[in-house]
């Protein structure tokens, strides 16, 4: 952090980092005539804009059109930062092949089903392992994605960098807890990540990265790189998978629509169906 002490501030907001998914984009993954308006305008006054999300590099595409002024993607929960405007990956963070060669075929051995995806920018392709234990959630995951999967090799080895493994659970936090406390005591390379589902059905997903991704590194990263200190910056979401970004932003919001535990930890404001961005944008401009 001794870099950003350097830096002077006058205290303004300079960066503004928004996940997509139940914070910026409504329900229905459109974007609001405020909420564009407030992109907009955070552009004329020499704002940064980030959309922080979850979704890969394709997916991020399909709810957000290049017209649209977001200045970075930090895309996969941070495996990877590309520029909006120039259309350059930026920065990528992959698992290595020993380790996702090791956790496939623990996972694989303990009949646990999931998704491993191939690696940063590449990373909405994905190989499968279907288990004697997969739940229905699994399958309609694979329905949606299987133009863009393949079955695990019978080899049980990949041999490749990947992005991420998604394993999809029982709404049981026991479980989660317990494999990930397994998971991590064999693997400390590694982050697991719980999020919500977004198919809003009584499942956990388990995302797997690499230690070193998430939201608020991947913002740090932009950061760094315009020169922005964090004691100006700005940071809204709604899940797990956004706590280190709004633990890394000066000023921090969670969404009305977040889960009511994380609430008591960062200031909540509207839903993503009454603009919460532009709502909470509008207080520093």
């Amino acid at each position: 952090m001794n870099y950003f002490r350097r830096m002077q501030t006058n205290g303004k907001v300079k960066l503004v980092a928004t996940d997509l998914d139940g914070t910026f984009l409504k329900n229905d993954q459109t974007i609001s005539q405020k909420n564009l308006e407030s992109l907009h305008l955070m552009g004329e006054n020499g704002i940064t804009r980030v959309a922080a999300t979850g979704r890969n590099l394709q997916k991020t595409r399909e709810v957000i059109s290049s017209n649209i002024p977001f200045d970075y993607i930090v895309f996969s929960s941070g495996a990877g930062v590309f520029d909006w405007r120039t259309g350059e990956l930026l920065y990528s963070q992959n698992i290595p092949a020993e380790t996702v060669n090791g956790l496939s075929e623990y996972l694989i051995r303990n009949q646990w089903s999931f998704h491993l995806f191939k690696p940063v920018p590449e990373n909405h392709y994905c190989w499968y392992f279907r288990s004697k234990n997969v739940t229905p959630e699994f399958e309609q995951y694979f329905k949606f994605h299987n133009s863009f999967a393949e079955p695990f090799p019978d080899c049980t080895a990949v041999n490749s960098e990947a992005c991420q493994f998604l394993v999809i659970m029982p709404n049981d936090i026991a479980i989660f807890e317990q494999l990930k406390e397994n998971i991590c005591r064999t693997f400390p390379d590694l982050k697991i990540v719980r999020t919500s589902s977004p198919l809003h059905t009584p499942y956990i997903w388990m995302e797997i990265f690499h230690e070193d991704v998430s939201k608020g590194n991947g913002v740090k990263f932009i950061c760094e790189k315009e020169q922005i200190n964090p004691a100006c910056t700005m940071g809204i979401g709604n899940d797990y998978n956004d706590l280190e970004l709004l633990e890394f932003t000066r000023f921090s919001y969670l969404v009305e629509n977040s889960p009511e535990e994380l609430k008591r930890r960062f200031s909540v404001t509207k839903s993503n169906e009454e603009n919460a961005f532009s709502v909470s944008v509008s207080i520093h401009l």
